[in-house]
């Protein structure tokens, strides 16, 4: 089974698995196939983590990468990160990631898996209706940026003629050509070879800081994933410098609590929303890389420190200070195959598009997650070469607290992303909903402050129950806006897999 957001890449998967690959040899299919098929969310230029069952036991990769040697807080002017351009531009860690995954548990040629992602870029497919959507979206959004360094973009994603709508063809050459050296050369061309070389040349001719010696440095790490316990199961996220940590430390606090029986009861609503505003607050305090800084992962999900947070949520809404959760351009998908091996894979390119920065000739729209680094010098996740930034995607896993294997999880979106797990991981453990049934319900998302935004299916008498608790709410009437998931779990006495994907998306659950 393969679950993701765009139908053709879930297709992938399966083709992948019905071909005598394993569900990492799909997944990786999936996952580059995804960078042709939905680049509003990611690309060749982007970072990935995931979370892999394997050999009776769960292994996490990091593959994000770091800020360029040339890349301090002097180099920026003015003292300020901008969204756009070569100054956000962190090393890609997406190409090495699928190679480090496919090569440690991978079953098919490499060329074999990529095939498919090949194919779609260079023979083109017809945008679907949401992808459609956001693609307009980003278009509108590029017209502001009038630098030349954005003319490579307008000639890969918006060409002459091209108007991004439903059932429209989209191709491109030049993500083809990159693609097939990242095949054959197990991603080195990308990091050693013709594709670094070119990044390089592009960022010296453009004013740009990231250079082949950045590319030639760059590792993945694999990772012991971190947990929390909830109603008898363990959640499994990546640890920092990835936000997984917040979704856990809302569980632990809501663990100790107890929640009305009614899903989309006020009282319990509240209490969902003031553990998740707590462990935002810890999340935007202490994440940062941990190979630079001590980041206090034991402490945060300890029991004594869980109940002294548990102690400030009260009857009202609190007002914490944290930075503003706003920000989409992600990528999910969940792959099971019939041996029990399964896969939460994650990928972004960061608000949409990315930095906006193409490298001619080639399709790579590098990403700008350099724009979640902090500009404080006292602050973990400050600003300095060769660091990772704080990171928003976020994979999840589902264990049974013997160790026996539930599955994949995923919410996509920004700083959505630990509430989306929060929401789904409560539907399904402590709500007994299914798959389809935990993503599609309404959802809501702390925003800062006491402001929550809401869907409007989660109704009027809700709404006003939770303002006159002290909430600012708002009903948001962009489903886009509350992230987009992906669920597979397979039962561990007959290995029968049930899925789910997002209806807020163009999404496919593929299985045979």
């Amino acid at each position: 089974m393969v679950a993701t957001s765009q139908p053709l890449a879930a297709q992938v998967g399966l083709h992948v698995l019905r071909s005598g690959g394993n569900a990492v040899d799909a997944a990786v299919a999936t996952a580059a196939a995804l960078t042709v098929l939905e680049p509003t969310s990611n690309g060749i230029g982007g970072d990935l983590f995931a979370l892999v069952w394997a050999d009776g036991a769960l292994h996490a990769l990091n593959a994000s990468g770091c800020a360029p040697a040339l890349l301090g807080p002097d180099a920026l002017e003015g003292g300020v990160m901008p969204s756009h351009g070569w100054l956000p531009v962190t090393v890609p860690g997406a190409p090495r990631g699928w190679a480090d995954l496919h090569g440690r548990f991978g079953r098919l040629p490499f060329t074999e898996v990529l095939a498919p992602a090949i194919h779609y870029a260079r023979h083109g497919y017809p945008l679907s209706p949401v992808l459609a959507e956001n693609w307009q979206r980003g278009i509108r959004a590029h017209r502001a940026r009038t630098d030349a360094v954005f003319d490579e973009w307008t000639r890969t994603f918006a060409p002459q003629g091209f108007t991004a709508q439903s059932g429209e063809l989209w191709r491109s050459e030049a993500h083809a050509r990159t693609l097939e050296r990242i095949a054959a050369t197990n991603a080195e061309a990308f990091y050693d070879g013709d594709l670094a070389r070119a990044i390089d040349a592009h960022a010296q001719a453009t004013g740009g800081l990231l250079r082949a010696s950045d590319l030639g440095a760059h590792q993945s790490d694999w990772v012991t994933p971190i947990r929390v316990r909830y109603r008898d199961h363990d959640v499994w996220e990546i640890p920092p410098n990835g936000q997984g940590i917040a979704a856990l430390i809302a569980l632990g606090l809501l663990e100790g609590m107890d929640l009305p029986d009614w899903r989309e009861d006020p009282a319990g609503l509240h209490l969902q929303i003031e553990a998740m505003k707590l462990a935002f607050i810890d999340a935007h305090r202490y994440v940062a890389d941990p190979r630079h800084v001590h980041v206090p992962v034991e402490a945060l999900l300890s029991e004594p420190y869980l109940a002294a947070r548990r102690a400030l949520i009260g009857p009202e809404a609190l007002t914490p200070e944290a930075g503003d959760p706003n920000g989409h351009g992600t990528v999910y998908l969940a792959a099971a195959d019939g041996d029990g091996v399964m896969v939460s894979l994650i990928q972004s390119n960061y608000m949409g598009f990315g930095s906006g920065v193409v490298v001619p000739g080639t399709g790579i729209g590098l990403h700008n997650r350099g724009h979640n680094f902090s500009l404080d010098p006292a602050h973990p996740n400050v600003l300095a070469p060769g660091k990772r930034p704080y990171h928003t995607i976020i994979p999840g896993f589902l264990t049974r607290a013997d160790g026996v294997p539930v599955g994949p999880f995923g919410v996509m979106g920004g700083f959505m992303q630990p509430q989306g797990h929060l929401q789904v991981i409560l539907n399904t453990l402590r709500y007994g909903l299914n798959p389809q049934q935990a993503l599609d319900t309404p959802r809501w998302q702390w925003t800062g402050g006491k402001r929550v935004e809401v869907e409007h299916a989660l109704g009027a008498g809700v709404a006003r129950a939770l303002q006159a608790r002290g909430h600012d709410l708002h009903v948001e009437l962009n489903p886009g806006a509350f992230g987009r998931g992906q669920i597979i779990w397979r039962d561990p006495e007959t290995g029968v897999l049930a899925g789910g994907t997002e209806t807020r998306a163009d999404g496919l659950v593929a299985a045979y």
